[in-house]
C-alpha cells in the first residue's frame, strides 16, 4: 500500500530526489515484515505465510497496524509526500479495522489492499491494472477458502471507502506534509 501513495506522490509531481529514498526504505520495510512471517512458519507457529489461522491473522494485523502507524509518524517527522502519509494512516485505518472486526468475520485485507491501490495511484491505466489485480486477489482469497464472500465484500468495500476517504484527504491540509 504505501507504494501505491508513492505512485500517487509520483504521480502528482513529487520529485523524484524524494521518492527514491523513501521507495528503497519501504522495499527494506517488506522485505523485513516478509522475513517475519516467513520465520514465523519456520518455527512452526505458523502454518502458512498466509497467516490464514485465527492467531496467525491477529499476529500479522498487530504486526501490520505497528507498521503502518510507525510508517505515518515517521514520514510526518521526515516530511514526505501528502500521498505517502495518507496511504499509511488509510492503511493503518483498514487494519484496525479488521482487527476489530475479527470476532464476527474475517475483513479480507488483501482484497480491501487491492482496491485502496487502484483508487489512489494517480494515473487511470494503471489504477484499471490495479482493479483487475483487486478482482483476481479477490477470486483467490475464495478458491483458496481463506474467506467468505461476505469477508471479500467487505475487503473490496473497505479498500473503496479508504480511496474515498484518500480522495477527499488530498483536499486537507495536513500540517508537515508536503504536497
Amino acid at each position: 500500500m504505501p507504494l501505491a501513495g508513492l505512485a500517487a506522490a509520483q504521480a502528482r509531481g513529487a520529485p523524484p530526489t524524494m521518492l527514491w529514498p523513501l521507495a528503497g526504505a519501504l522495499a527494506v520495510l517488506v522485505l523485513g515484515l516478509q522475513a517475519w512471517t516467513v520465520r514465523q512458519v519456520r518455527r512452526g507457529r505458523w502454518a502458512h505465510v498466509d497467516a490464514s489461522g485465527g492467531s496467525e491473522r491477529r499476529d500479522l494485523n498487530r504486526a501490520l497496524l505497528a507498521v503502518f502507524a510507525a510508517g505515518a509518524v515517521i514520514g510526518l517527522a521526515l516530511r514526505a509526500p501528502r500521498e505517502l502519509l495518507l496511504a499509511f494512516v488509510l492503511s493503518a485505518a483498514m487494519v484496525a479495522l479488521a482487527l476489530l472486526l475479527a470476532r464476527r468475520l474475517t475483513l479480507s485485507l488483501h482484497v480491501a489492499f487491492a482496491v485502496f491501490a487502484a483508487a489512489v495511484v494517480g494515473t487511470w491505466p494503471l489504477a484499471l491494472g490495479l482493479l483487475a489485480l483487486a478482482v483476481a486477489v479477490a477470486w483467490s482469497r475464495l478458491v483458496l477458502a481463506r474467506h467468505s464472500g461476505a469477508d471479500v465484500a467487505l475487503g473490496a468495500l473497505a479498500g473503496g471507502l479508504a480511496g474515498l476517504a484518500f480522495a477527499f484527504a488530498q483536499q486537507a491540509r495536513i500540517p508537515g506534509a508536503t504536497t
